[in-house]
């Protein structure tokens, strides 16, 4: 898979957002850290190094998994995708153009990883449902807001990309009118 050499380090060319990256990494680094250090990756956020923040979220052949908890050398002769993956040229993912546009995202320290499981979620289900969408979230915590905005951005992004014309009501942009105006 990766040669080792007598100073702990491994080498091997991991496959990354579609272009094959060779790296050279202390052979304990997780994905993680390979994504962070060694390719300068940093949209993956480090946060809890216990795989309960969902911050470090990556998809690897497609699926979602916490990269602070999978070993780089694991991982030759698979598919990452990071966050940095998702814009294709200079156009957004529907997704990334949803969180931005409906506000779903705050801080944004959660959001990376966030979009990483929410595009696996709308690979495999195209209509979610907003309890498939929640469910599907469960292992991402955010901070900051109530998750209402972030599952109405994925509801959105699945029905651009199924070219439906579906959007949040306007008044979860605005807000209602005032009466008497």
């Amino acid at each position: 898979m990766s040669n080792g050499n007598s100073k702990g380090l491994t080498t091997a060319v991991l496959r990354i957002n579609g272009q094959d990256r060779p790296v050279i990494f202390p052979t304990h680094h997780t994905l993680l850290e390979v994504l962070r250090e060694e390719c300068e990756l940093t949209g993956t956020k480090h946060g809890c190094e216990l795989g309960e923040c969902g911050a470090c979220a990556v998809l690897v052949d497609g699926q979602p998994v916490f990269s602070c908890l999978q070993l780089a050398a694991e991982l030759k002769g698979h598919s990452i995708e990071t966050v940095e993956g998702l814009q294709e040229n200079n156009e957004l993912h529907p997704l990334q153009a949803t969180f931005a546009d409906f506000g779903a995202a705050q801080c944004g320290y959660c959001t990376p990883g966030i979009l990483m499981v929410a595009k696996a979620l709308l690979e495999r289900n195209p209509d979610p449902s907003e309890e498939e969408i929640r469910e599907a979230l469960s292992g991402n915590l955010c901070r900051c807001t109530g998750y209402n905005r972030i599952v109405q951005s994925v509801r959105w992004a699945a029905a651009i990309s199924r070219g439906d014309e579906w959007r949040p009501p306007e008044e979860e942009f605005f807000g209602s009118p005032v009466e008497g105006e």
